[in-house]
């Protein structure tokens, strides 16, 4: 339920009274705008942690003086006991030392300094993030990985597109960085990822890396290395490595055990392929339709078009011809003379032509994003997809941000926001769909789909009694260092972020139909926080008052 809300402090209030404390610690991974508090946190702790070091060294200080005057009057008093003794005010202070100080000393010594961090630790704890988003950011780098064609040393290195300029602010992966991602992907049953992050901790152990965690050795590297190779169909490579373990560890049990099934496999393999061989021989040139198959297709995928939806995050692509570019122009929109843009029109830019797509620049300024982010922030949520059976909000994994929906009567900048819009496009926004914020996490993304709802899915947006999405508003609220694209699979478009402006689409024909070609993607976020806010409009109320778009005119 929607908290109405006056100043940001107010939403921060509210949060924290209302929501589940569940709620607040989970999916941090899922948003880089979430994960900012996670370093004030950490810096708490480490000053925390500081003060615990200081009173231990203040600790150990008055041990060592102590130890030290009792080693002097030790030395002194051994040399002559008797006539030590003697002195009665000595005999006193033996008394004394041994029935009180002592037994003081011993109390400083297990006295626990570490108290106040341990207190200050298990606070904290609770709003750690849990395995689930470091296993989450793991898949991310991965996706990363593999969406912009990344090779393994130039991730582990840190020198990623987009961070020329970010000095200090980059950090490398270390053999245990590496390590726990290769972990992370062998316990998702993915072998391909195992062997090229297993292979970089091994390079950079062997480079003379010292690695901060004994589970990180290189028998354990080459374990895993060995078998999800074995697992990829490469028996001669996993043969090799597991020979190069028992090189530094003969006795290692499943390393034996393997070599003796490794060879076995692979002489049982080396049978298959001369039988082949001589059947290829009576039929030469014939290829088998099933294999070549498997050789193209690799394993299953969901997205069938994640080939193109990769490419075109790269850049690569991009479908406009110099024809078709030449229609393409910028100039000062004022909506039929609106009395609005009369005196100061906005800038408007063709992006694409078929569909149409729109960009308007500098439709916000930079105050109003900050006090739309601070007002969304304390709100953000996983990021929800509405099921095509059921029509239920559900988290999906092909979509990594969290959003929150501010509505007008929260602040005055919504509501201007959502003037705004319904004065450049001309359209109601009476009847659409609240403002929804979204900022997206570590490889944050939102595979390809429809914003309108398809005829199989009848009752997409039924709860709301307003029609299907007539057309999207997407406003970008910050700008991307790299990634972080809005593309167009159907069609070939790329549209990079820049912040303060907006995109805008018309998801439907006059007729009602669906616009097939309007099927986009948010590409994964390389380098950099990308914020953006978007604004659903829907068919009730609608007279398409605004002029016909290229894409219908076409």
């Amino acid at each position: 339920m929607k908290q109405r809300v006056v100043e940001p402090w107010c939403a921060l209030v509210l949060c924290l009274l209302c929501s589940p404390p569940t709620l607040a610690i989970n999916d941090f991974f899922t948003s880089i705008g979430q994960m900012t508090d996670l370093l004030f946190t950490e810096k708490d702790l480490i000053t925390s942690l500081k003060d615990y070091i200081t009173a231990e060294q203040s600790k150990l200080e008055r041990v060592k003086k102590w130890a030290e005057k009792m080693d002097a009057l030790s030395v002194t008093a051994t040399q002559d006991p008797e006539g030590f003794l003697g002195h009665p005010v000595n005999a006193f202070k033996l008394m004394k030392r041994l029935n009180t100080e002592w037994a003081e000393l011993e109390s400083l010594v297990l006295s626990d300094m570490s108290e106040g961090f341990v207190s200050n630790l298990t606070i904290q704890r609770q709003h750690f993030p849990n395995d689930d988003d470091q296993v989450g950011a793991a898949k991310a780098l991965m996706r990363l990985q593999d969406t912009y064609k990344l090779d393994t040393s130039v991730m582990a290195s840190g020198d990623l597109p987009g961070t020329s300029s970010m000095g200090p602010l980059k950090s490398r992966l270390t053999v245990d960085d590496c390590y726990d991602l290769g972990k992370v992907a062998y316990s998702e049953a993915d072998y391909f990822h195992t062997e090229l992050w297993m292979s970089q901790a091994l390079q950079q152990l062997e480079g003379g890396e010292e690695p901060a965690s004994a589970a990180a050795d290189a028998v354990t590297i080459l374990d895993y290395l060995s078998y999800s190779i074995y697992q990829q169909g490469e028996l001669e490579r996993a043969l090799e490595y597991t020979r190069q373990l028992l090189r530094l560890d003969s006795t290692h049990q499943r390393a034996n055990g393997n070599l003796k099934y490794f060879e076995y496999q692979l002489d049982k393999q080396k049978k298959v392929e001369e039988d082949e061989k001589k059947e290829e021989d009576d039929e030469e040139g014939t290829v088998r339709e099933e294999e070549k198959t498997k050789g193209e297709r690799g394993t299953a995928d969901y997205l069938p078009e994640r080939r193109k939806y990769e490419q075109l995050c790269r850049g690569e692509g991009i479908k406009m011809t110099p024809r078709r570019q030449s229609r393409m122009f910028c100039r000062y929109f004022d909506n039929n003379r609106h009395p609005k843009f009369v005196i100061a029109p906005v800038k408007e830019e063709d992006e694409w032509d078929r569909p149409h797509i729109l960009r308007y620049h500098d439709i916000v300024s930079d105050a109003e994003i900050e006090l739309v982010k601070q007002l969304a922030k304390p709100r953000l949520r996983r990021a929800t997809i509405s099921n095509p059976i059921t029509g239920v909000l559900e988290t999906a994994h092909y979509r990594i941000s969290k959003s929150a929906w501010l509505t007008s009567y929260e602040h005055k900048v919504v509501d201007k926001i959502n003037q705004r819009i319904e004065d450049i496009t001309g359209l109601d926004v009476t009847t659409a769909e609240e403002l929804q914020v979204a900022n997206y996490g570590v490889g944050g993304q939102y595979e390809p789909h429809f914003d309108f709802g398809r005829k199989d899915e009848p009752d997409a947006f039924k709860e709301l009694g307003t029609g299907n999405r007539i057309a999207t508003w997407l406003l970008y609220m910050s700008n991307v260092s790299s990634g972080g694209a809005t593309v167009f699979t159907d069609v070939g478009a790329a549209v990079l972020p820049k912040k303060g402006s907006a995109v805008f689409w018309y998801n439907l024909f006059p007729s009602g139909e669906g616009d097939y070609r309007t099927r986009h993607a948010a590409c994964p976020v390389l380098v950099g926080n990308k914020w953006v806010s978007n604004k659903w409009i829907h068919e009730r109320g609608q007279e398409f008052r605004r002029r016909c778009p290229l894409s219908l005119a076409a």
